[in-house]
């Protein structure tokens, strides 16, 4: 058993025809807390993507969470996504649903049959980001940073090896999105891995941890003081 739950080794990156990041070489261990930055059209999302199985990885060796990109099946897919927690910036709740059928739905794609074992995992998802109380709410009646918090909890449904935070405080305000850092650190600090995309240099400078950086076709990891 490797301690690393992901491992790019020489992986060129490409949308369609296009190469979009050239010759990566990246490692993240359990437990670590790493961001990932750099100007909108960097390559950060194709990287996550690639990450999550969206984007096929042509090039290069690829393992994460001990799933080999390179000979990754569509088939393998969802199995690959059971051991992920994906945060989206724009949360991607259900709106026609309550917060806990959102959850339930989940759970049931993800292959879980009992009902009091998936009521058990919702309650404690929820109690985990501090939403204990909402499971009966829609969507709409929650802020955004409500919605974030619940994103999160879906992401954690599974027992995640790696969660994979794609700007999750990107459409919230400065203080929302200061509580959701806390949430991650928080789950960061119980044993989840987090790799997080990010705008907010702000959150970085509060928050240090090893920061990796898409630029001009590459990721290199950079010390903060040259940010």
């Amino acid at each position: 058993m490797s301690d690393h739950v992901l491992s790019l080794n020489h992986v060129d990156i490409y949308q369609q025809e296009n190469l979009i990041l050239k010759d990566v070489n990246l490692s993240i261990k359990k437990g670590e807390f790493v961001y990932l930055i750099g100007k909108t059209g960097s390559g950060k999302s194709s990287l996550m993507k690639t990450l999550y199985g969206d984007i096929p990885l042509k090039k290069g060796e690829g393992t994460i969470v001990e799933h080999n990109l390179s000979t990754l099946k569509e088939r393998d897919i969802p199995y690959l996504r059971r051991k992920l927690g994906v945060v989206f910036q724009d949360f991607k709740l259900l709106t026609d649903r309550t917060i806990k059928d959102n959850l339930k739905f989940v759970l049931k794609a993800t292959g879980w049959k009992k009902k009091a074992e998936m009521e058990e995992k919702i309650d404690q998802v929820l109690d985990k980001v501090g939403m204990k109380t909402t499971g009966f709410k829609y969507p709409h009646e929650l802020s955004g940073g409500e919605q974030q918090r619940i994103a999160i909890a879906r992401a954690l449904l599974n027992d995640p090896e790696l969660i994979i935070a794609d700007e999750p405080t990107g459409n919230l305000d400065p203080q929302t999105s200061v509580e959701i850092m806390e949430v991650l650190q928080q789950i960061n600090k119980n044993g989840n891995t987090i790799l997080m995309a990010t705008h907010d240099y702000a959150l970085l400078l509060k928050y240090p941890s090893k920061t990796l950086k898409c630029d001009g076709g590459e990721v290199f990891e950079v010390v903060q003081k040259t940010l």
